[in-house]
């Protein structure tokens, strides 16, 4: 029996295999209940099983890896949720879809968002930086596809980013406080049921909303201020 052939890997292959071998190692290191400063160069190597000198041929320091996976655990999760709110999805739906596909974004990527959760607040500025910049570009995104939604003149930009903070801080708190102790593969219809809920509240309250800038013009109008 001929024995089965190698598949031989181009230099360019194999570095890029390395690279995402050493992401790999960090989320792994850290479902390991370790915060990304507590993590050291060394260790991280010796789980992929290179020497710590091959390690800046990937990355310069420890700090620019933890950016990349800041990136790279955004930007798949950012796409789907652009994707289900530019669906033409009648309005009643468009929750339901958001909260069933944030919930299995987290499913299939639990080590990322172990990643993000812990580093929100963790020690090394740049990453939580990046991590902040990150929510404020969701809150973005959100905001605008909130105002097409709305529809109301009422609504000014700043009201529009307050409620897609509300809405996205209300899904990280349930995913972290509910989803993260749940074992994998057990069914989450009764949370998804639980956030849709939550966000359907948000959004009678804001339909209720009046916003400060529109008030103000109101009561300018009223005492014949200009």
């Amino acid at each position: 029996m001929s024995r089965p052939q190698k598949r031989h890997r181009s230099h360019s292959d194999t570095l890029i295999n390395t690279r995402q071998a050493l992401l790999e190692a960090v989320l792994e290191l850290i479902s390991r209940d370790k915060s990304f400063d507590a993590i050291s160069l060394r260790e991280v190597t010796r789980e992929v099983g290179i020497t710590p000198g091959a390690f800046y041929r990937h990355f310069p320091d420890m700090n620019t890896l933890g950016l990349e996976l800041v990136t790279s655990s955004f930007s798949t999760l950012r796409a789907m949720l652009i994707t289900v709110r530019a669906n033409p999805l009648p309005k009643e739906l468009i929750i339901r879809r958001s909260v069933e596909t944030f919930i299995t974004y987290v499913r299939a990527h639990r080590r990322q968002f172990q990643f993000i959760a812990r580093e929100t607040f963790g020690g090394v500025a740049c990453v939580r930086d990046a991590i902040n910049d990150e929510f404020k570009q969701l809150e973005a995104e959100l905001a605008r596809d909130l105002g097409r939604i709305v529809a109301n003149e009422n609504w000014s930009e700043a009201d529009l980013r307050m409620l897609a903070n509300l809405m996205i801080r209300s899904m990280i708190q349930i995913v972290n406080q509910q989803l993260m102790a749940r074992p994998r593969g057990e069914d989450d219809a009764e949370l998804i049921n639980l956030a849709e809920k939550q966000l359907r509240l948000i959004a009678l309250g804001a339909s209720l909303w009046q916003s400060s800038e529109s008030s103000a013009l109101a009561d300018n109008n009223i005492t014949g201020e200009h």
